[in-house]
């Protein structure tokens, strides 16, 4: 069964609690900048068992000691759901552990 997708006005109150996300483009995202390319990439690895255990996969690039997340959930037409302000969350938690800005 699809996940439904949230209204404009649950997004931006759901973003409150992560307010260095942004909502555009049906999409949840956030850039995390690290101390350098490994602490970025042990971010991603951190990740890695949450992510699997939601079974909810972000879109993500690396580029040295940056990582872009986009955020939105297929099964709901590339539109946001719940399950993307949870991952936000999980992640968010992560990237502070790993000293991100």
């Amino acid at each position: 069964m699809a996940t439904p997708a949230l209204d404009p006005d649950h997004i931006r109150s759901a973003l409150l609690a992560l307010p260095r996300w942004t909502f555009a483009d049906d999409a949840l995202l956030r850039s995390y900048h690290f101390a350098d390319f490994r602490t970025a990439v042990d971010f991603m690895l951190g990740c890695m068992d949450e992510i699997e255990r939601m079974e909810h996969h972000p879109e993500w690039t690396n580029v040295f000691d940056r990582v872009s997340i986009r955020l939105r959930t297929h099964d709901a037409g590339d539109r946001v759901t719940i399950k993307d302000i949870e991952l936000a969350k999980v992640l968010e938690w992560q990237a502070n552990a790993y000293g991100a800005s």
